[in-house]
C-alpha cells in the first residue's frame, strides 16, 4: 500500500503575531506542500484561545485552492455541533466544485471548551451530536431522496442539495479520533475514514495499538463494509534536519513555548505540568514516538515503527507547527519529500535497480564504450590518444 503524506494545520500561531500575516503564511505553506508533492492538507476550525486562527476551514481551503493544483484539501475538522448539518454539506460540496474535486470533509465534536461555551453547547452532548449530524450529512451527499428529519437541535423538511459533489459518489470523509473510542466507533458506524489527531501524546499513541478494533466492531454492527486502513490518518509532528542534534536544537525553544504557553497556560490541558526544558521535551517526544525529530533516516525508522505498532495506516500527517525559524521549517518539509516519502511510495525502487545494475556492469560497459570511441578515431584517420590502444 502506497503511504500518503500530508500536513494537519490547527494551525498554531503564538498569540501576539500579526494574524493576517500568519494566515497568509499558512496559504504559502499549502502552496509549498503542493509543489513538493504532498498528498493532502487539513485545516481546523477554532473560535477561541488566540492561537488557532482559522474560523472557517472551507473559506481558508478555497483560498488555498487558488494557489495549488493537485494537493487534496480537507476540513480538519468542522465541529459539527456548531453547525446545521445541511449547511456543512452545502459548503463542502461548493468547495469540492471550486477545487475541481480536491475537497475532503473531516468532522469532529469540537475540541476547544471556549468554542462550545460561546455557543451554549453542553460538552457531554458534543459527541452524540457529531454522530447524529454526520449521518444526516452523508444522506444529503449520497442519496437522491430528500431528507426529512427532526432533532432537538436542528430540523430538515424535504431537504436536498442543489449540487451533487464534484467527486462521485462523494468526497473522502473522515472522523476525528483522540483517545476515547468515540471517534473510531463513529467512523466505523458511518463507513468513514479516521483522523487520529492525538497520536503525538503518550495516551494517543498507546491508543493507536488497540483502537482499530472499535472501528471494525462498529462497522460490523452497522452493516458497513470493514473499515479500510488506507483511510486511516495518523497525526504526528516532525522536524527534520541534516543531523539529529541540529533538528533538536532548531525546535527546543519553539516546542517549549507551544507546550507551556498554549497547552498548559492557555488551554489548561488536564494532567500536564509545565516543562523546564524544551530540549528535554523534544527528546522525550522523540523517544516514545510522539514526534519525529532528527534526520530523514530517523524519520524512515520512526514511520516503520508506527506502521508496525498500528497494524498499518494510509497517511502520515505532520502536525504543522512554528517551533523553528521559517526557513528551517520549509527545509524540513523538503527533506521529508526528497528522502522519506519515496521509501514508502515505491518511487525510487527502479532507479535503485538501474543504479545497482550499472554499478555491477560498469567495467564491461565502459570497456565497450572505449573500444567504440577508439574505433571511430581509427577509421576517421585521427591520432590515437596517448595511452590508448587501437581496437583489435
Amino acid at each position: 500500500m502506497r503511504l500518503k503524506f500530508g500536513v494537519f494545520m490547527a494551525p498554531f500561531h503564538p498569540a501576539g503575531q500579526h494574524p493576517t500575516l500568519a494566515l497568509r503564511r499558512d496559504i504559502e505553506l499549502v502552496a509549498l506542500l503542493d509543489r513538493l508533492g504532498y498528498d493532502e492538507v487539513w485545516a481546523g476550525e477554532h473560535h477561541s484561545g488566540g492561537w488557532e486562527l482559522i474560523a472557517s476551514p472551507e473559506l481558508f481551503l478555497a483560498a488555498a485552492g487558488e494557489h495549488t493544483t493537485r494537493i487534496m484539501l480537507g476540513t480538519g475538522v468542522v465541529s459539527l455541533p456548531y453547525h446545521h448539518p445541511f449547511m456543512v454539506a452545502d459548503r463542502i460540496v461548493l468547495l469540492d466544485h471550486l477545487t475541481r474535486g480536491r475537497a475532503m470533509l473531516g468532522v469532529g465534536p469540537g475540541a476547544l471548551p471556549g468554542d462550545a461555551s460561546f455557543l451554549g453547547i453542553t460538552p457531554t452532548r458534543q459527541r452524540e451530536q457529531m454522530d447524529e449530524a454526520l449521518g444526516i450529512i452523508l444522506r444529503l451527499l449520497r442519496d437522491d431522496e430528500p431528507v426529512t428529519y427532526k432533532s432537538d437541535w436542528f430540523e430538515l423538511h424535504e431537504a436536498q442539495l442543489q449540487l451533487k459533489p464534484y467527486q462521485r459518489p462523494t468526497m473522502p470523509v473522515a472522523v476525528a479520533s483522540t483517545i476515547s473510542p468515540a471517534g473510531m466507533t463513529c467512523a466505523g458506524k458511518h463507513g468513514a475514514g479516521i483522523l487520529s489527531i492525538a497520536s503525538y501524546t503518550q495516551e494517543g499513541l498507546a491508543a493507536v495499538t488497540t483502537q482499530w478494533g472499535y472501528a471494525e466492531e462498529a462497522a460490523q454492527k452497522a452493516g458497513q463494509p470493514p473499515p479500510d486502513r488506507a483511510a486511516w490518518r495518523l497525526v504526528v509532528p516532525f522536524h527534520l534536519a541534516e543531523s539529529r542534534e541540529e533538528a533538536i536544537s532548531d525546535i527546543e525553544d519553539g516546542v517549549f513555548h507551544w507546550y507551556n504557553d498554549y497547552l498548559i497556560h492557555t488551554l489548561g490541558a488536564p494532567g500536564r505540568q509545565p516543562v523546564e526544558s524544551g530540549r528535554a521535551l523534544a527528546e522525550a517526544m522523540n523517544s516514545f514516538g510522539g514526534a519525529i525529530v532528527g534526520t530523514p533516516d530517523d524519520a524512515i525508522a520512526s514511520i516503520r515503527r508506527l506502521l508496525e505498532i498500528s497494524g498499518g495506516f494510509g497517511c502520515l500527517l505532520g502536525l504543522a507547527h512554528e517551533w523553528a525559524p521559517r526557513e528551517k521549517i520549509e527545509r524540513s518539509y523538503e527533506l521529508m519529500a526528497r528522502y522519506v516519502m519515496p521509501e514508502f511510495q515505491d518511487t525510487t525502487s527502479w532507479i535503485k535497480r538501474s543504479h545497482d545494475w550499472t554499478l555491477e556492469h560498469k567495467e564491461s560497459l565502459m570497456a565497450g564504450t572505449q573500444q567504440a570511441i577508439l574505433k571511430a578515431i581509427q577509421e576517421g584517420g585521427g591520432p590515437m590518444p596517448e595511452g590508448m590502444q587501437p581496437p583489435s
